[in-house]
């Protein structure tokens, strides 16, 4: 049989009609699957891999025998997306060839924005293909319907698989996964995803350990190379900060000069401060709209149709929009600031174009100097088709512990049973049968040190060994607090006066609660792309009247995690410093402030590592210029501080960017250098991160914060109630208590080891720490300096930054550059 005859004669006529023909993975899929294999599908981005993966499924509906009776015929394949608006943009293009063809299919999604009462009607009268996200298929996997609602299911699409399997969410969904398998054994799974550097670890997820699924790779010729820029601005480029302030008009002229662009920033606050920038500055009336995780779900609706329509000129986004969704009228999108990845790059260029025989059009925009090498190392990556984006991890506990108890609100378990199903989840293959015990004893007691306490007791074991949920409250707080994302209290953007009868005002969205008690009656802040006045706070709503700003607006911060410089980058950046000819494919601007610093101090070799050390005012600072990202730089500033004080060097605090850190005291360590050679090799030794790390840890801010955000992924401290909300504050109190409490008599307890594993692979950063400890190591240069090196200067302007907003900000920030720039030249 040939390939072409695996698609039933109706499927080839509408490829035909569209002018399109099947392409070879596409047919491999379908062959894979009638053959019973799970699979794994890595192709380049607009080689129709949504289409692929949808494709064994719509033939199959399509030939099913008519049915005779009327119930429901139930799910008959989950798909199961990051985001939510890919989740919507999958159900709008499947809709059109299901009608083109005229096939008796019904689609549906499922997210956190699905109305309760769409969700009963699913349950009654479940679709053929159901469209949904982690969070929602633990819910459903927790139901007390669950056997039956799935008990047709025969496959699971999961797309853009590598973003979810490196996460916390990917491994609650991998549990999901796996009590899936059980309520219907034989089923299939088919992965959707872009290239990675290690597919064995996704195939491993998808088929279940110790399984690897099967493997189909599209061939890479199919696509056209991307088109990649970096904007050489005519403005002077910014030493520091990450606003693109200097480069609107040039980001309005790329706009003004395409069909569609979309333009991609790191976070939500940068997201409302440049649409405001573009805003402000749009003199054309060009269609500009805002899009991010906190605006209210209708406002992103619109927002999603207007460009599926091709209504709008240009969207500022945030990653909420950059993954897999395909609107063909993107003919550029614009990354602000460096992507902090090769992969996350090709990922969001991959948005332009969406099609294989158009290039990919992007332009990065830098928001700074160091920004720029950033910027260079990603393209010159990503030209060479290379992958840094990481796959494979260790199931966290807290996660575990979660889905325990959301197997206990399902039905009654044996803890043997339930133990062989969590090992079957690729996560979570290495947990030994005494690990599990801890976890299932945390449930139900809260541990050794918690067990006095009713309230920490959600389930119960009764006599024939079965474990079943304490009581019905237990369950109903578990399905208001399930999944993994935990982000500070928000409270609600309302229109509306205290006091004036006026509350009920139309909602914008959520920010977080820290920064609303910032405010005080009358401030200015930007949000929803408007400026809106601070009347007040009332309950869980910040009320807000339209304004016209009398001074720069205030800009919403948020807690969520800045992207890390990866490992790979960090490389090529040390590189490219090292080769001088390197330097002629950087600005201008950029390679001149290499060459000063060449003059006035040195550039380290691709594998050397400079040290620094100069004073300035009353202080002395020591500089290191690592590329390790921000995490790991922000631990060895807390390291070495610990360390200089035992050398009686006096610190008094540290500074750190993606790039370089400084440290800063009364006691010169240049000078201790010259007396004493080797002190600062000793200062870098490996063995900090030893006893130094454990006494650190056990008292930082940091770490308490890291077992807030497990207490609450694990159940432990339930952020919802039902009809009450629960404040940061009293979380804090909360968690900040029981953490004192099992350092003090549990401190092997299931959560201090969960928040541990956290902070080493997340937060600190530790392995890439190591790493860079064992490089350097007899490849440390020390530079005693006069005065501050041209390369420390976008680092000291960290230093004590005023909390000021907006363009006042930068003009401080570039009057601050010009004196520091001065004194580095010895001016």
């Amino acid at each position: 049989m040939s390939d072409i005859a695996l698609l039933p004669q109706r499927f080839q006529d509408w490829f035909t009609t569209k002018g399109w023909q099947p392409r070879a993975h596409q047919l491999a899929l379908i062959k894979m699957y009638q053959e019973q294999k799970s699979t794994l599908l890595i192709a380049p981005t607009g080689a129709g891999k949504t289409l692929a993966g949808f494709l064994p499924t719509l033939i199959e509906l399509a030939e099913r025998p008519k049915r005779n009776d009327i119930r429901p015929a139930g799910i008959h394949t989950l798909y199961i997306s990051p985001l939510k608006a890919l989740a919507v943009d999958v159900e709008r293009n499947l809709e059109k060839p299901i009608a083109e063809m005229g096939l008796p299919i019904r689609v549906e999604t499922r997210t956190g924005d699905t109305p309760a009462s769409k969700r009963d009607r699913q349950r009654r009268q479940p679709p053929d293909i159901l469209l949904t996200t982690p969070e929602q298929v633990a819910l459903m996997v927790s139901s007390k319907d669950a056997e039956s609602y799935f008990d047709s299911l025969q496959r699971v699409i999961f797309d853009e698989i590598h973003a979810l399997a490196p996460s916390k969410r990917g491994d609650l969904l991998a549990l999901g996964f796996a009590r899936l398998r059980k309520l219907s054994p034989g089923l299939l799974a088919t992965g959707l995803s872009a290239t990675v550097r290690d597919p064995d670890a996704l195939q491993a997820w998808l088929a279940g350990a110790p399984a690897l699924a099967d493997l189909i790779m599209a061939e890479k010729s199919i696509a056209a190379p991307p088109d990649i820029q970096i904007l050489e601005t005519g403005e002077r480029l910014p030493w520091s900060g990450h606003s693109a302030r200097h480069a609107t008009g040039e980001i309005l002229a790329a706009i003004k000069q395409h069909r569609m662009t979309l333009v991609f920033v790191n976070t939500r606050a940068q997201a409302e401060m440049l649409f405001r920038l573009l805003w402000d500055s749009n003199d054309d009336g060009l269609r500009i709209a805002l899009h991010h995780g906190s605006l209210e779900v209708g406002q992103r609706r619109k927002v999603e149709a207007a460009m599926a329509t091709g209504g709008l000129d240009a969207i500022v986004c945030t990653a909420t929009l950059d993954l897999g969704i395909d609107w063909g009228a993107v003919d550029l999108v614009i990354n602000i600031g460096a992507p902090k990845g090769a992969s996350r790059l090709l990922q969001r260029i991959g948005r332009a174009n969406h099609r294989l025989d158009e290039p990919s059009k992007a332009i990065l925009v830098p928001s700074n100097r160091f920004e720029v090498l950033e910027c260079r190392a990603a393209v010159d990556a990503a030209y060479a088709g290379e992958q840094d984006a990481e796959v494979r991890r260790r199931g966290a506990l807290d996660v575990l512990a979660q889905h325990v108890l959301g197997m206990a609100c399902t039905a009654p378990f044996l803890a043997d049973d339930l133990y062989r199903e969590i090992v079957s989840a690729a996560p979570y293959a290495d947990v030994s049968r005494e690990v599990f015990d801890d976890v299932l004893r945390f449930v139900a007691t809260g541990g050794y040190a918690l067990k006095s306490y009713e309230r920490f007791a959600k389930i119960r074991q009764d006599k024939d060994g079965f474990w079943r949920a304490a009581n019905p409250r237990v369950i109903q707080q578990y399905r208001m607090n399930v999944g993994t994302i935990v982000e500070a209290t928000m409270l609600k953007v309302r229109f509306g006066r205290k006091g004036r009868g006026g509350i009920g005002g139309r909602t914008l969205g959520e920010i977080e609660e820290y920064f609303a008690e910032t405010m005080i009656h009358g401030d200015t802040f930007v949000f929803a792309g408007e400026v809106l006045r601070f009347e007040g706070i009332h309950e869980d709503s910040v009320l807000v009247s339209r304004t016209a700003p009398k001074t720069d607006p205030k800009v919403p911060s948020y807690a969520g995690g800045k992207f890390p410089l990866s490992t790979h980058l960090a490389a090529r950046v040390r590189a490219m410093l090292a080769d001088e000819k390197s330097w002629q494919a950087l600005p201008d601007q950029v390679a001149e402030w290499l060459s000063l610093q060449a003059q006035k101090s040195l550039l380290p070799g691709a594998d050397e590592f400079l040290v620094e050390t100069f004073p300035r005012g009353e202080r002395f600072h020591l500089m290191a210029y690592p590329f390790e990202g921000r995490l790991a730089h922000q631990t060895l500033g807390m390291l070495l501080t610990r360390r200089l004080e035992r050398a009686r060097l006096k610190p008094q605090g540290f500074v750190a960017n993606d790039y370089a850190i400084s440290v800063w005291g009364l006691g010169d360590i240049g000078l201790r250098e010259a007396q004493e050679p080797g002190v600062i090799a000793g200062l870098f030794d490996q063995d900090m991160l030893g006893d130094d790390l454990e006494a650190w840890l056990d008292e930082s801010a940091l770490m308490k914060r890291t077992f807030r955000y497990c207490a609450v992924i694990a159940g432990l401290i339930e952020r919802h109630y039902p009809g009450i909300e629960k404040r940061g504050r009293q979380v804090t109190m909360s968690t900040d208590l029981v953490y004192d409490v099992l350092r003090s008599h549990e401190p092997n307890h299931i959560l201090l080891r969960a928040a541990r594993a956290d902070a080493a692979t997340g937060l600190l950063d530790i392995e890439r720490l190591g790493d860079m400890l064992s490089r350097i190591r007899g490849r440390i240069i020390h530079k005693r300096l006069e005065r501050p090196s041209p390369l420390s200067v976008p680092v000291l302007l960290e230093i004590g930054r005023e909390s000021v907003y907006g363009e006042a900000r930068d003009i401080l920030l570039e009057e601050a550059a010009v004196d520091l720039m001065a004194e580095a030249m010895g001016e």
